[in-house]
């Protein structure tokens, strides 16, 4: 079982075992890629864990861009989390209903705005529920909290920065797409994008760094995981996948690995498969 770590991953056992804390709040953060057919808040509706709110990644966005759940401006994040009763002082655990993949995208959020008390929950909901641990269909009563934001801008990358890097090779490009979508051999899920990946770019798909249950590898696993892809550790990383989601599952294992030289490429593959004037290799790294 990985060591609790109330700023990157803690257990359903720690998550039971602090359920009472006051200054506790727990968030479902479940999105789902395109073509699943599921409906995270509907899913959140009908059952959560006590005291959950739900976390719209899609909402709480910007909506200025045409790229999927790009970061919001620190205003929108600020007032949607308020409203939610999220705010300073609180330790925050986010979940999701695959188990770790769209959690980590929360727990990257708030870590760009400054605010690293917040854990992922190892397993998430499917693990929870295995164990028979108790759930609920009602929404919590908030209060608005205040939050302070500080944003870290070295803490995500822009299409600008990363074609730099991949150009010079200063940086560790990390992608965390399946093989075969790395390769240029399967489709992208989003229509309209090339296949292939960042020239330079070195593949571990998230679910490398995932045991059976859905929990993550400890954090000597995950280094051998990297290193076994050809990532140079010495150099800082930039992780991308394919709209940002599951880069932040390569984001929290570094975190873990005790690796604070990271940044995550927020377009990712929605907006460098968009772009024809932007190179792409295919095949293996």
């Amino acid at each position: 079982m990985a060591q609790d770590d109330p700023k990157t991953l803690v257990s359903t056992d720690w998550l039971a075992a602090h359920m009472k804390d006051p200054d506790l709040r727990i968030l479902d953060g479940t999105t789902f890629l395109p073509g699943t057919g599921r409906d995270a808040k509907a899913e959140y509706e009908a059952q959560h864990i006590p005291g959950a709110r739900f976390f719209d990644i899609e909402d709480i966005s910007d909506a200025r861009s045409e790229l999927p759940h790009m970061a919001p401006p620190v205003e929108k994040f600020m007032s949607r989390l308020r409203a939610m009763g999220v705010g300073d002082g609180h330790q925050v655990v986010v979940y999701d209903g695959l188990g770790l993949f769209s959690a980590a995208r929360v727990w990257w959020l708030f870590r760009l705005m400054g605010q690293d008390n917040i854990a992922v929950l190892d397993g998430g909901m499917p693990k929870w529920l295995a164990e028979g641990r108790e759930v609920e269909d009602m929404e919590p009563i908030v209060r608005d909290r205040h939050m302070t934001v500080r944003r870290q801008n070295q803490l995500v990358k822009d299409v600008t920065q990363v074609s730099a890097a991949s150009k010079l090779g200063d940086y560790a490009i990390v992608d965390a797409r399946a093989a075969a979508r790395f390769r240029g051999e399967a489709p992208e899920p989003r229509p309209g994008l090339r296949s292939g990946h960042i020239p330079g770019s070195r593949n571990v798909p998230y679910t490398d760094l995932l045991n059976a249950d859905g929990t993550m590898k400890t954090p000597d696993e995950t280094r051998t995981i990297f290193e076994a892809a050809g990532v140079d550790l010495k150099k800082p990383v930039i992780t991308t996948c394919g709209s940002g989601v599951t880069a932040a599952v390569l984001s929290l294992a570094l975190e873990r690995m005790g690796k604070r030289d990271h940044s995550l490429y927020d377009g990712s593959w929605s907006e460098w498969g968009a772009f024809p004037t932007l190179p792409i290799a295919t095949g293996e790294a």
